[in-house]
């Protein structure tokens, strides 16, 4: 038998390029009618087959699978006739005016809620005269250059930091151009 973390590594491992590769070196190197069962139960794929379908995919197919009899049960109550509809057997069925004023009221309600989405995003903007604007908890100076470099040494790369409003304005206003 198998030492215990052997199968447990197996049974939880990721199929990598590299363990595909080394599993078929494994059965080149044993003669055709000496292969355990072992190596012929496990596959380089078995994580795979486990595993079955993620629920992200199955939540999209129901989901396109849903949008598509929706859609095909809004048609047919928008557009085939009363009679032809009770001779089926259907009795109740909302009123025709909701074929217009669903959609219609769904495409307001979606524009309004982008209008409102922008009014919140304007009302958490700092006003432009705010100190908010250049500065907040997350800003850092430019950091000094060591001075116990030697002339001859490579200037490392400066870390990341804020550019100084002064300067900025010096680039962009003054007719000098960068200092």
């Amino acid at each position: 038998s198998p030492p215990l973390s052997k199968t447990m590594e197996e049974a939880h491992s990721v199929n990598s390029p590299r363990r595909v590769l080394s599993f078929s070196k494994r059965q080149k190197q044993k003669p055709f009618g000496l292969q355990d069962s072992d190596s012929t139960r496990s596959s380089p794929f078995r994580a795979s087959q486990v595993q079955g379908p993620k629920p992200s995919e199955v939540y999209g197919f129901v989901g396109s699978i849903s949008t598509v009899v929706a859609t095909l049960i809004f048609l047919i109550w928008a557009y085939v006739p009363d009679k032809l509809l009770e001779s089926i057997g259907i009795h109740y069925y909302p009123s025709r005016y909701w074929v217009l004023a669903m959609p219609t009221y769904l495409m307001v309600t979606l524009l309004l809620g982008l209008a409102f989405y922008i009014g919140l995003n304007f009302i958490a903007t700092p006003h432009p005269t705010s100190l908010n604007t250049l500065f907040d908890e997350y800003s850092r100076e430019p950091g000094e250059i060591d001075s116990q470099m030697e002339e001859g040494d490579e200037r490392p790369i400066d870390p990341i930091s804020d550019i100084d409003i002064t300067r900025i304005n010096d680039i962009m206003f003054n007719s000098s151009g960068v200092q």
